[in-house]
């Protein structure tokens, strides 16, 4: 399904490629090095990929799309880079994070520096709109960050808490690459917060997918270690809910997972994130996410370019990695 969505602005996304690797030129060896390793990795590019479907749904002819999308994928590798120094990943993508690869200085330097080009960028489209946007977007991602830091080893965190902490987190720059987009192409206010919307809830899905797969999931297929979030004491929703209908044996035991982290009775807890219900529930809160985003594209030009925006909204709720 992702091949065929890129299929659909497959000039566009040519064109995008192209200037993520332009883009990362430096004078500065280490700098190319390492943004070259994590871009190079892989990705589907279904942040900037949303800027691409938007504008052309829209009807947008210019070029400023693809800058656009390029800021997007900068913001969203500069954050790869700096959380897996905070998380202290070992595996991304399939192989090692450039912290493992190289060291914690660079990674966070180099992702400073992929930050400052995607601003870079904006400046060079010259909407104030937009700048206002992702100014205010990175600054609920690193709210989102620093939310997830407080709530870890923290097995008392709420549900309400867990949802805070994706929205700024992940959602909000699925929400900002849709919305943006809508403001580069003219759209009125209506289409811009019915694009907001659609991207937040896609953004939603997305990362409560992600927290089911750890549970569910392969190293293989995802390219991570399963067991991450647990290793890292992260109380992500499938923990929760397990929690709140688990025995009293086996709260209890999360409970010590999530505030010691560890994998030692990582077994164990799978099973019983399983026979909770958690991954369902987990799901089922996704998919009442891509329901609502859907409900959000009504408003939209029907045409090849919507329809590639429900795939992605789809592919966000399906996806295996």
């Amino acid at each position: 399904m992702v091949s065929h969505i890129h299929q659909i602005v497959a000039s566009d996304f040519t064109a995008l490629n192209r200037m993520v690797v332009d883009q990362l030129h430096s004078d500065v060896p280490l700098i190319e090095s390492i943004g070259h390793y994590i871009i190079e990795a892989g990705g589907k590019r279904m942040r900037p990929v949303l800027v691409l479907l938007a504008s052309r749904n829209l009807g947008y002819a210019g070029k400023d799309h693809i800058e656009l999308a390029t800021v997007i994928e900068f913001l969203h590798t500069a954050t790869l880079l700096h959380d897996d120094v905070v998380d202290m990943s070992e595996m991304r993508r399939g192989r090692p994070t450039a912290n493992t690869h190289w060291d914690n200085p660079s990674s966070v330097l180099v992702g400073d520096f992929i930050y400052s080009r995607a601003f870079e960028l904006l400046v060079g489209i010259g909407d104030m709109a937009i700048m206002d946007v992702m100014a205010s977007t990175t600054n609920k991602i690193s709210e989102g960050e620093v939310l997830q830091l407080v709530n870890q080893r923290n097995p008392r965190t709420t549900e309400a808490d867990y949802m805070q902490v994706i929205l700024n987190k992940t959602a909000i720059l699925f929400a900002a690459a849709c919305k943006s987009a809508a403001i580069l192409a003219g759209a009125d206010d209506k289409i811009r917060d019915n694009l907001h919307n659609f991207g937040l809830q896609v953004g939603l899905a997305f990362q409560l997918v992600d927290d089911v797969l750890d549970y569910s999931g392969s190293s293989d297929t995802m390219g991570k270690n399963v067991g991450d979030d647990l290793a890292e004491g992260k109380p992500t929703l499938p923990l929760i809910h397990a929690m709140q209908h688990g025995s009293e044996s086996e709260r209890s035991l999360i409970e010590k997972a999530i505030t010691s982290g560890g994998l030692e009775h990582l077994d164990t807890i799978i099973n019983t994130v399983k026979d909770s219900g958690a991954l369902d529930y987990t799901r089922d809160k996704a998919s009442q996410c891509i329901d609502s985003a859907l409900t959000c594209l009504d408003c939209l030009p029907d045409n090849e370019f919507r329809t590639g925006l429900v795939q992605v909204a789809e592919a966000a709720l399906h996806r295996d990695s």
